[in-house]
């Protein structure tokens, strides 16, 4: 009986969906920060957006937020792909 119990027991996250999860959510963390400055340097007055780091503070949400859009998806199916086996192993 004990072992029935241990076998339905839910299984927390593994690492790679851990992994995935946490560079999803530093991409849409260092993105969202950029596209505070760019529009906190329009309010403060910055005309030149061609100089220092602006061109990366520009470039980096639109580089950043489709692929936390993959990342999403990439731990959707690998989610779906753990789950799948792990009932696939509790049948037989």
């Amino acid at each position: 009986m004990a072992d029935k119990n241990e076998q339905n027991a839910p299984q927390g996250v593994h690492r790679t969906e851990r992994v995935l999860i946490v560079m999803m959510v530093t991409i849409v963390g260092l993105s969202i920060a950029a596209f505070v400055a760019r529009l906190v340097g329009a309010v403060v007055g910055v005309d030149d957006y061609s100089g220092g780091a602006w061109p990366m503070v520009t470039v980096l949400p639109l580089i950043g937020l489709p692929l936390a859009i993959l990342l999403i998806i990439a731990s959707v199916v690998v989610g779906i792909v753990r789950r799948s086996r792990a009932s696939r192993d509790t049948t037989r």
